[in-house]
């Protein structure tokens, strides 16, 4: 009996001591930082679902960036399953480097 009363008086006294102990205390939440492909990458999953709208897109990879001085390229390649069909779809969006303003977006199929 005596080794019950000092368990009981110390989890009933816990909620007083975790407060006194946290208080004060700032919890932060790390961000994670947006890619700066993400909209370009958010396009490129648009346009393969218009381009292919039967198909499921299962899997999504951002190749990288070709910078320019004055037309750069963001680079992905989406894993598509359509039917019992899968398959890859290489996608380039070119645009101008300064005003990040859209020129042409190419589709290319890949069996890898």
């Amino acid at each position: 009996m005596k080794r019950i009363i000092p368990i009981i008086l110390a989890l009933a006294m816990m909620p007083v001591l975790n407060t006194a102990f946290f208080e004060g205390l700032t919890i932060v939440h790390a961000q994670q930082e947006i890619p700066s492909y993400a909209k370009w990458g958010s396009l490129a999953v648009r346009k393969t679902k218009d381009k292919y709208p039967d198909a499921a897109i299962i899997d999504y990879l951002h190749i990288g960036k070709e910078n320019g001085s004055k037309i750069s390229t963001e680079k992905f390649k989406l894993w598509l399953k359509q039917g019992g069909k899968e398959f890859g779809v290489l996608v380039d969006i070119q645009f101008e480097t300064n005003s990040e303003k859209l020129i042409e977006i190419r589709f290319k199929e890949t069996d890898r």
